[in-house]
């Protein structure tokens, strides 16, 4: 007679360490990930200080996934979420429970397979770019690089052409400051943010500066002056919500859909370049996993041709490699919930207004899911070696309703740039490499990294 599996019994325990005002907030700034993913040696759920706010961290992979599967009650909120809205407005990304199924819908036509060839064909292009004047022996700095890269690809794909690279570069410098300075402002006191300090001052005027180019951009396009048929930002404006009669109903206003240009550029942008970066230093490092990645190459892409949208599904050892990089280096690593009523978890009670952590960081290395969670081992992701546990622990972009909308294009862009660049180059990291997180960046990146050319010699 079989027996019914045992219903986990979570335990809820405190972090030591605590600081008077920062909290744990030092620890975090020194390193985030190995700070979070050491939690679950204290419990399930486990309360930290974030300044002046305690939180709780569900760090046991079934205990986080029952979180967020229900957003209703663990809404998007608390103190990330309140600095996050400052630069994506009420956008999917940071829109409430309320407002989220029908952004949900409206956004989701705009992430379509058939926008998938638009997407790869700017990534074609914008590598194709950024290679040109390269030769052997030239050295680049990875993340600006990617970040270059990840950042024109999306403006090809929401405009359908290259945008000005005036406005470009102003874009990518507003975004620096405003993403850099995130966490700062999350954890500085209300009457601080509002002093009239320099790093405020910058952090102010950038964010004014990347709202006018939005608005200018979207007012561009509605006028028929950018743009075309094919491209995101067309999808998002001809979207109609279905609840309100379809084809004639209610699409996104001229705000919501500022708010999802926003959105899209702060999530697809510092992520994808991060998760290159941590992917070309990882590589490094483990020259099996390079040799498996370079044979597909040359199976795949001959001669070094360039990747196509059709060559994704052949390219597994590369996505393989994504994705152990996603588990080990998640972008994201901080984001938080708010309880909008009185609940219990691990036995602990949370009264309405709670703060919760969800970090991937804090259950991509937990022994439940993982076998040797701390190493790197991209043929754990074989199908055949894929477990259950394994899919509940891997949570770069987050999981049920709220899962990140453009998880498909970002993979397939990873995917994509790997291909095109190691088909055809070596990228070997200089020595002196600072691989310590940037301080409080809202995007998990080493602060340097520094990769030298060489061809594939064939």
């Amino acid at each position: 007679m079989s027996s019914i599996p045992a219903v986990p019994v979570f335990t809820a325990a405190t972090a030591p360490g605590a600081l008077p005002v920062l909290g744990h907030g030092l620890r975090l700034l020194r390193g985030p990930v190995g700070f979070l993913s050491s939690l679950h040696e204290h419990g399930d759920l486990v309360a930290v200080r974030l300044g002046p706010t305690t939180a709780q961290v569900p760090c046991h992979p079934a205990l986080l996934a029952q979180v967020l599967e229900d957003d209703r009650l663990f809404d998007k909120g608390g103190v990330f979420y309140d600095r996050a809205r400052d630069v994506a407005g009420n956008g999917l990304v940071t829109c409430p429970h309320r407002d989220h199924r029908r952004q949900r819908r409206l956004v989701q036509s705009a992430f379509r397979r058939p926008q998938l060839a638009h997407h790869a064909g700017a990534v074609r292009a914008e590598v194709d770019a950024a290679a040109a004047d390269w030769r052997p022996g030239l050295v680049v700095d990875a993340f600006p690089l990617f970040y270059g890269i990840a950042l024109r690809t999306l403006a090809r794909t929401l405009y359908s052409t290259a945008i000005d690279a005036e406005l470009a570069t102003g874009v990518e410098r507003a975004f620096d400051t405003v993403l850099n300075g995130l966490f700062r402002q999350m954890f500085l006191p209300a009457p601080v943010r509002r002093l009239p300090l320099p790093a405020n001052l910058r952090y102010r005027r950038a964010l004014a500066y990347l709202h006018a180019a939005t608005r200018q951009l979207v007012a561009a396009h509605r006028s028929g002056e950018a743009g075309g048929d094919g491209d995101l930002l067309s999808a998002l404006l001809a979207a109609a919500d279905e609840d309100e009669g379809g084809a004639g109903g209610a699409g996104l206003s001229d705000a919501e859909v500022h708010d999802q240009v926003v959105t899209l550029l702060a999530a697809g942008t510092e992520t994808v370049a991060a998760t290159l970066t941590w992917t070309l230093w990882r590589l490094s490092l483990h020259p099996a996993a390079a040799e498996q990645v370079r044979a597909e190459l040359d199976a795949v892409l001959p001669h070094g041709r360039a990747p196509r949208p059709e060559d994704l599904p052949r390219l597994a050892a590369v996505d393989r490699v994504v994705s152990e990089t996603l588990r080990l280096h998640p972008p994201g690593w901080l984001f938080t919930r708010i309880t909008t009523a009185p609940t219990e978890l691990a036995g602990r009670p949370l009264p309405t207004g709670s703060t919760l952590v969800f970090s991937p960081a804090a259950v991509s290395r937990h022994p439940a899911a993982h076998r040797s969670p701390a190493v790197f081992d991209p043929d754990r992701w074989r199908p055949e070696r894929v477990t259950p546990a394994a899919r509940q622990g891997f949570l770069p972009f987050g999981t049920g309703a709220r899962k990140c909308v453009g998880d498909l294009f970002a993979r397939a862009e990873c995917t994509l740039v790997l291909a095109a660049l190691l088909s055809r180059w070596r990228l070997v990291p200089e020595p002196g490499a600072d691989l310590r997180p940037v301080p409080l960046a809202t995007v998990l990146r080493p602060r340097r990294l520094r990769l030298r050319l060489r061809l594939v010699e064939r």
